[in-house]
């Protein structure tokens, strides 16, 4: 699927404030917001966060079958074709082990597709004037 970079970006990010959010005991209190907790990262942990997270993926979001999406609308994904994307980026493998690979990245990858932008519509783009 082509995934322009902002929209990248932004499922990352979404992603990489989750995670932390979830090991975040002031968060899980309810003494913070997810955002409060991230904004008190330093920029090199949120940068590790986000490494760890692109490396698990954007090779997964990329191998995504290409789907039609209308401006507005986010792009949406069958649990078999993220699934299916996640093992074949898993490779082979069998067991316990795998299955539970499988079942966190196929988490990971949907959480990601959740903190998609709307596709923007590209007719509708304003473009400086001075550009």
């Amino acid at each position: 699927m082509r995934f322009t970079e902002r929209e990248l970006t932004l499922a990352l990010t979404g992603v990489a404030k989750t995670v932390h959010g979830a090991r975040d005991k002031g968060v899980r209190k309810g003494q913070r917001t997810v955002d409060e907790a991230w904004e008190e990262l330093s920029r090199y942990r949120r940068w590790q966060l986000l490494d760890g997270l692109g490396d698990q993926l954007l090779p997964v979001l990329v191998a995504l079958p290409d789907v039609e999406v209308r401006p507005g609308e986010r792009a949406t994904f069958t649990r078999e074709q993220v699934t299916a994307a996640v093992e074949e980026r898993l490779g082979e493998g069998k067991g316990v082990r795998r299955a539970v690979q499988v079942k966190g990245q196929v988490a990971l990858v949907e959480l990601a597709l959740q903190h998609l932008p709307p596709r923007a519509d590209p007719d509708a783009l304003v473009v400086p004037d001075h550009l």
